[in-house]
């Protein structure tokens, strides 16, 4: 456990009367929500966050960022939550002009901006003050479609038996 804490270089957080390792993207979220004065499912909305980062939503067919401004392409509300969640990923954390980027760095982005996404939309801090957690309750709380909600529970049930 403490070579994990070392490699992670992670705050501890207390939950449930344990303990639990945040890696730096759950840290960066938790500070990101913590600043937005964001700390309960129901205040996560695509207009709450991109007001308080003074970003602009604008639907058009395809997703994508543009400086200060997120494009979503219409769709369910858990959808254009997910997507909002992927781009403002690549507005916070990502430089450059994908056109010009080579297709392996590319690749990289997006797989940041989707890992960022699940965290972002269902963060670690607001999962762990959840009790009876299930696929549903996700679903629920956070606004996420079934397969997205499967995949954050795994992914939080795989870093829980990781660090017991």
């Amino acid at each position: 456990m403490y070579a994990l804490f070392c490699t992670l270089k992670s705050n501890i957080h207390s939950i449930n009367g344990g303990f639990s390792l945040y890696t730096h993207l759950e840290d960066y979220i938790y500070d990101l929500y913590e600043f937005m004065k964001i700390n309960e499912p129901v205040q996560l909305s695509i207009n709450n966050v991109a007001k308080k980062l003074k970003v602009k939503v604008v639907y058009r067919k395809k997703n994508f960022r543009f400086y200060n401004e997120i494009i979503l392409n219409q769709g369910t509300k858990q959808q254009e939550w997910q997507s909002f969640g992927h781009e403002i990923g690549h507005y916070l954390r990502h430089y450059g002009n994908q056109l010009r980027m080579h297709r392996l760095f590319i690749d990289l982005q997006e797989y940041q901006a989707n890992h960022f996404a699940y965290h972002f939309c269902v963060p670690t801090f607001m999962l762990c003050d959840t009790s009876d957690l299930s696929v549903y309750k996700i679903m629920d709380l956070f606004n996420v479609e079934y397969g997205f909600a499967c995949r954050r529970l795994e992914m939080h049930q795989n870093k829980l038996l990781m660090i017991r």
